[in-house]
Order: structure tokens, then C-alpha cells, then sequence
């Protein structure tokens, strides 16, 4: 089991070293805030950065956006706006908001999202 949690953890760092460069932005990505901010929101409750969840994970929103030019404010409205979603179960909810925070932080986190 220790072998799989070690295994694990590489994996999260390299994939979080591969995410501090995005396409979608000038500026490199700082992955570590990026998941410090979906940690503290509770966004990784519903979504996986490569697993689905309860939501989709960001590894199929990067996949799903990748030659949208809307992609970011698609993305930071969705993050920020609280607009409905449909749940795994078919029921639909209002998408928790991130709204408390500097705009430049949201959108780290978006432009992670979609390096993903």
C-alpha cells in the first residue's frame, strides 16, 4: 500500500509541474496556489483533476475546451456565477461560487483548469 501512496503522490507532482505552464495564458500557471484555492473552495469535492467525481473532471474540461477561444470566461463564469449544473444523478444544483477572492487568483485557477 505504501508503494502505491508514494507512487501517487509522484504522480500528483509531476502532473502539477506539467500544469504551471498554460496555453491559454502569458504567464505560467502557479499550480500550487491554483490547488490551494479548489482546496479551499471545495471544488476538488466534485471534481477530480483526471477522475470524474460528481462533476467532471479537469482533465475533460481542458480535453472539452481546448480550441475554444471562449474558454476562460466560459470557465471563470461558471466558477464565479453559481449557474445550475447537472449532477451525475440527473438532479440539477446551483454550482458553488467562488466570488471572495481576486479576480488574478480565480483566474490561475481557470488557466490550471485548462493546462489539465
Amino acid at each position: 500500500m505504501k508503494n502505491r501512496s508514494s507512487i501517487k503522490s509522484l504522480l500528483f507532482g509531476i502532473l502539477a509541474m506539467f500544469a504551471t505552464f498554460s496555453v491559454f495564458a502569458d504567464e505560467p500557471v502557479d499550480a500550487d496556489a491554483a490547488i490551494k484555492l479548489a482546496r479551499s473552495k471545495s471544488c476538488l469535492r466534485c471534481h477530480g483533476v483526471s477522475k470524474r467525481k460528481e462533476g467532471p473532471s479537469y482533465a475533460s474540461v481542458a480535453k472539452v475546451y481546448k480550441n475554444d477561444k471562449d474558454a476562460e470566461e466560459i470557465i471563470y463564469k461558471q466558477i464565479t456565477e453559481s449557474p445550475k449544473v447537472k449532477l451525475r444523478d440527473g438532479h440539477k444544483e446551483l454550482h458553488k461560487a467562488i466570488q471572495d477572492m481576486p479576480k488574478e487568483q480565480i483566474m490561475n485557477l481557470v488557466h490550471w483548469i485548462l493546462a489539465q
